[in-house]
């Protein structure tokens, strides 16, 4: 088979996530953008109480979930918390059946039910990431941004 026939499809994959509160209404935002073609497509949804965290992480979930195929993804957020959990802590976590140590004890980690789904759709791809800083002029994450905020005024 030739290389360009076995070579992955790349898209981006820009994500955010908002909470008015912490707990309080929240909302996710992302884009899919296929490069090669210029495609591209928001999504958006929220949560009527809910944590700026578990929203960042429901953010690179739905755009994962929109993908048919095994793809390259480049992922740009300006969540360090998703970044790192993702490409530092996960096989820590798994490894010690999804805890963590504080101080002595061993403690389920946050938002493990988030963090197992969005462990089985990073073993479908080919994923890195990239952070951002937020609200600082980038134009995708300030339209996540802005699709967040959005989602999350509707459980206002």
């Amino acid at each position: 088979m030739s290389p360009e026939k076995t070579a992955l499809p790349f898209v981006q994959l820009f994500t955010d996530g908002a909470c008015s509160g912490n707990p309080g209404p929240g909302g996710w935002g992302c884009i899919l953008r296929h490069p090669s073609s210029g495609k591209e497509k928001e999504f958006s949804g929220g949560e009527a109480r809910t944590t700026n965290n578990r929203m960042e992480l429901q953010a690179v979930i739905e755009g994962l979930k929109q993908l048919s195929r095994r793809s390259k993804v480049e992922v740009i957020t300006d969540s360090t918390y998703v970044a790192k959990g993702c490409m530092e802590w996960l096989p820590g976590w798994k490894r010690n059946d999804w805890r963590r140590k504080d101080g002595r004890q061993w403690v389920p980690i946050a938002n493990e039910e988030h963090w197992k789904e969005l462990d089985l759709l990073l073993a479908k791809h080919a994923i890195s990431f990239t952070v951002v800083r937020g609200h600082s002029g980038h134009a995708e994450n300030e339209r996540c941004d802005q699709l967040a905020v959005a989602a999350a005024a509707a459980f206002k």
